[in-house]
């Protein structure tokens, strides 16, 4: 069984080597304890959200406390292809669903698109609250997939901020039911010329409920990005950017 992982401030993290006792606090400190009712003996991971883990055994449980002796500490190491999903909003929570999911499957960042035929607007004020919230959500989910890395929720960005930002990206895949080749053709064809070989970065772009426009679509492959379809069927927003996450783990060597 793996240990559970708990979030702890970069810089204790890092401060700690093997031999030492280190104290987990604040509100990870009152789930292990409180929540989680881990005790003496038991083993846990601490990570400082950047993929560096420390490891050990529970030596001393107090009221929200735990007192862990460390016997291992170092650094995850990185994807050396990274998955991005650029995700539409969409009503009824799907867009936050996606984002959960995508987390667990081992996405390494994710994008919060204002698509031409989102129905849900983030402006003003809700705009930073919107990806906060998405933040709390990544780091819930690696939390509990027990990821050492908590993915990036970037900026909000609009069509034409998407367009500006994949154009410098490696490779971008839009999904679109009207595409005519797969995803995994797709991702075949450029494994196949070589593309994969050295560290890249790749993005996923899922729509909203209405899907993506022709204008967009056209922008993006303007851009360079490839349009591809995942299967014979069309999936909900919720679910295909996950889908799409499983074959390119697959494809890609991750798994």
């Amino acid at each position: 069984m793996t240990r559970p992982l708990f979030f702890a401030p970069r810089d204790a993290v890092r401060a700690v080597v093997p031999g030492e006792l280190f104290v987990l606090d604040g509100e990870e400190g009152r789930h292990a304890a409180t929540v989680r009712r881990l005790g003496p003996g038991e083993r846990v991971d601490i990570s400082d959200g950047t993929g560096y883990r420390i490891s050990g055994s529970v030596t001393a449980v107090g009221a929200g406390t735990l007192e862990i002796g460390i016997d291992c500490a170092g650094q995850d190491p990185e994807p050396g292809q990274r998955l991005v999903l650029v995700q539409a909003l969409a009503k009824g929570g799907r867009d936050e669903q996606a984002v959960e999911a995508a987390t667990e499957l081992g996405v390494d960042a994710v994008v919060p698109w204002h698509a031409e035929r989102s129905i849900v607007r983030w402006r003003g004020e809700k705009t930073e609250k919107g990806r906060l919230k998405w933040q709390s959500l990544v780091a819930a989910a690696a939390k509990q997939s027990r990821r050492s890395f908590v993915p990036e929720v970037h900026a909000l960005v609009d069509t034409p901020g998407l367009v500006r930002w994949a154009s410098g990206l490696d490779h971008v895949i839009v999904l679109h039911e009207d595409a005519t080749s797969s995803l995994a053709k797709s991702i075949s064809v450029l494994r196949d010329t070589g593309m994969f070989e050295n560290p890249s970065a790749t993005a996923v772009v899922v729509g909203p409920e209405g899907g993506i426009s022709a204008a967009e679509l056209h922008s993006l492959q303007a851009a360079g990005a490839t349009a591809a379809r995942l299967g014979p069927h069309v999936l909900r927003s919720s679910s295909a950017g996950p889908a799409a996450l499983v074959l390119l783990n697959h494809m890609l060597g991750r798994w």
